[in-house]
């Protein structure tokens, strides 16, 4: 048989697909209205796994393969079905009630800032508000307490670097408290080694500073045989060394902290990448979802089957979302069992998108919305690359 007839072939086949599928869909519709008028769960596990043996068990050796498909079938017709139930209340009213606007500004300067001045988080905070006054946090917890105890409006954290990956700490405070993403900010980053101005890079035997940091230039530690010193923040570790008045300590640190403690600048751009780059967001008690939001951030887990995760993440394939981040976290007590947190682009006033949503918090076993925001670089890249003069 030639290769054309063979594609005539195939042709028909999908047609006849088609057609199958879409009154497959079409009866899950009606599912869904019986489900409704008799008040029964949309997931039924024992009918659908019923199903995957039936099907699998007449597929010979691509067995395998179908079950993926049916698999994605199923999961398409379940999130057909809660689109036409509309479950998700809950979630629903979360992202009805969300604010619109972001008041950061000389008369509403609260914001909870890690490190302290001159600190890589205080230089993006000085982009995106410059009028705001930060209140300084040594440690990520404390952000996230300030905001519960209304000590803060909002808090500023990073949250992943471009060469030193997730900060997981932040990930695992998201959860725990439960508060939103209201805007983000992608910053280069330019570290600089400095010690106090009677020193030499010569006389350096020490340098400090936070963990990521220290990841992000392990080369020039590396090279000049330093010993790596961990400390809480980039600036705190330019103001102990400061203060110190020891020759043989150095931080690695912005320069605009360098500048800030009077430290004597060795070397600039000591980062292992050109490139380096600092996601950092802007956390609230409250959902606020501004009309440039483009960027949605969710936390779940999924059923410990086999399959799982590619079922739910066909939902987002069927829906033309992109993703743009997964990474995958343990959860505590349950062995090898974790959490997914997955970023990708749209809004939550797309209908779809909303309803999508609703239906997984309803489906999967722990569902969180982080939140719906505009991620920046414009203005945050400006301010470190002019450093001092932010």
């Amino acid at each position: 048989m030639e290769l054309k007839d063979i594609r005539t072939e195939i042709d028909k086949i999908d047609d006849q697909l088609v057609e199958l599928f879409t009154h497959r869909m079409s009866c899950s519709e009606q599912v869904a209205q019986y489900k409704v008028k008799n008040n029964m769960p949309i997931f039924n596990k024992k009918r659908e796994n019923e199903i995957l043996q039936r099907v699998t068990s007449k597929s010979g050796r691509y067995a395998d393969c179908t079950r993926i498909l049916f698999e994605n079938i199923m999961e398409i017709s379940r999130g057909l079905q809660h689109d036409m139930i509309g479950t998700g209340k809950e979630l629903c009213e979360v992202l009805e009630s969300a604010g619109i606007e972001i008041k950061i500004n000389e008369n509403h300067d609260r914001v909870a800032c890690f490190g302290s001045a001159g600190s890589n988080t205080h230089i993006a905070l000085m982009g995106l508000y410059p009028d705001c006054e930060p209140v300084f946090y040594g440690r990520f917890n404390e952000i996230f307490e300030a905001l519960e105890n209304k000590d803060a409006d909002y808090g500023i954290i990073p949250i992943e670097n471009s060469s030193a990956g997730s900060v997981i700490d932040v990930y695992d405070l998201m959860l725990q408290y439960r508060f939103y993403i209201v805007s983000a900010a992608d910053a280069k980053i330019s570290h600089c080694i400095a010690g106090i101005k009677s020193a030499e890079l010569s006389d350096i035997k020490k340098v400090y500073s936070k963990d990521q940091a220290l990841a992000q230039c392990s080369d020039f530690i590396d090279e000049h045989d330093l010993a790596a010193m961990l400390y809480e923040s980039t600036s705190a570790a330019a103001k102990m060394v400061s203060e110190s008045g020891d020759r043989s300590f150095a931080a690695i640190c912005s320069e605009y902290a360098a500048n800030e403690y009077g430290l004597k600048i060795f070397s600039r751009n000591i980062q292992n990448d050109e490139s380096n780059c600092t996601r950092f967001i802007v956390i609230s008690r409250e959902p606020i979802i501004t009309s440039d939001a483009d960027k949605i951030s969710l936390c779940f887990s999924v059923p410990h089957v086999k399959g799982s995760l590619c079922s739910v993440l066909s939902r987002f394939s069927s829906h033309g979302l992109n993703l743009t981040k997964i990474e995958s976290r343990p959860m505590v007590g349950k062995g090898f069992e974790y959490l997914f947190y997955l970023d990708f682009t749209g809004n939550v006033q797309s209908e779809h998108i909303k309803k999508l949503l609703c239906s997984l918090s309803e489906e999967l076993p722990e569902f969180s919305f982080l939140g719906n925001y505009a991620e920046s670089s414009d203005k945050s890249v400006e301010c470190l690359d002019t450093q001092v003069q932010c």
